[in-house]
């Protein structure tokens, strides 16, 4: 009788460790527009209102501007207005334009994308 219950307790372990190594994780992806700096949605807004309330013209150019991507020499970069690195101050040391309706942040000393804001 104790053999039959020694048994039954491996067993229960057994089947309780299988269960555990059964399950899984799901991950989804989605189409990532942010670099290397963490922008809040609401800070997201702040920057794109700011651009369209001031009317900044955008960049002309016929590459595809992607995180991560070098911005020809020919873009203009502009400096981060006070008034908006108040607002959002993790974007201060960047440059911008806007191309295609997003505001485009730039790490100035290397030209790279780090951020698009649509």
């Amino acid at each position: 009788m104790k053999r039959l219950l020694a048994a039954g307790a491996v067993l229960a372990l057994a089947l309780g460790a299988a269960q555990a190594q059964t399950s899984s994780t799901t991950t989804t992806t989605t189409r990532d527009t942010t670099g290397s700096i963490s922008i809040t949605p609401e800070n997201r807004t702040v920057i794109h209102q700011y651009v369209t309330q001031h009317k900044v013209k955008p960049v002309q150019i016929q590459e595809k501007v992607t995180v991560g991507s070098t911005v020809p020499s020919s873009v203009e970069l502009m400096s981060v207005p006070d008034d908006m690195s108040a607002k959002v101050p993790s974007i201060k040391q960047y440059r911008y334009f806007v191309w295609n309706n997003d505001v485009v942040l730039v790490d100035p000393s290397t030209k790279k994308v780090v951020q698009i804001i649509q």
